[in-house]
């Protein structure tokens, strides 16, 4: 990484779900229910992601909470799980997914430093309220930004924009951390500086997109941005 590729930072806005907030939590809560508990996870979540894709690209929008459990049916129906009772508390314990361990340290630094914080995310505003809080996370953030204002998913520029407007700052002058590899490519696209937190050894996205830095986790954060 080109050292001076965050000189400049004024603003740190995450990604929730996957960078902040590990989605396979919910599952893991509930993994002695059901067989093949690590499959039926990644396929929500694989499911989650496409719908509000495809969703935006057919123009019909719903809230984040119904796509989440629009994905979680696909996912029991194809295991074969018809379980109404575990299919409530999945959903119930997305509201409450853990955070990664890193995190509150790491924001408790950036506040310290006197960083703006943010989180960006597809989440509905409830959801995120939810997450934020049983997290214990509420202090650390100026804004929780949600796509549900403009009833369009990332990666449209428009979500993106949100952050610029709500911080108050240009868009090169905010450091966008994101563990999905797509986000990260749309969020460098639109302008900002962009932080790959690559926690699954993905590839790199082929969209003609590049990153200010890639790390494992948000652990080396502080180390990049003050360095």
């Amino acid at each position: 990484m080109n050292q001076s590729a965050l000189n400049g930072i004024k603003a740190c806005v995450f990604d929730a779900y996957g960078t902040l907030f590990d989605v396979h939590s919910a599952v893991a809560q509930h993994t002695h229910r059901m067989a093949n508990a690590s499959i039926v996870s990644m396929l929500w979540r694989t499911k989650q992601l496409e719908y509000t894709w495809l969703r935006t690209l057919m123009g019909r929008y719903v809230d984040f909470w119904q796509v989440t459990g629009d994905a979680l049916d696909f996912a029991l129906d194809t295991h074969g799980i018809s379980d109404s009772q575990l299919r409530a508390d999945l959903m119930q314990a997305y509201l409450g997914l853990s955070c990664y361990l890193e995190v509150p340290e790491v924001l408790n630094e950036l506040k310290s430093k006197d960083i703006r914080c943010a989180i960006l995310s597809n989440g509905s505003p409830d959801m995120l309220s939810a997450a934020v809080n049983h997290a214990g996370l509420e202090a650390y953030f100026d804004a929780v930004l949600s796509v549900d204002g403009i009833r369009i998913y990332k990666p449209d520029p428009r979500v993106y924009q949100q952050a610029v407007d709500a911080l108050g700052v240009d868009a090169s002058e905010i450091a966008f951390h994101s563990s999905n590899a797509w986000d990260a490519a749309g969020a460098d696209a639109f302008g900002f500086r962009v932080i790959w937190v690559n926690r699954f050894d993905q590839k790199a996205e082929r969209l003609g997109t590049s990153v200010a830095a890639e790390i494992k986790d948000l652990s080396s954060l502080t180390g990049l941005i003050f360095s």
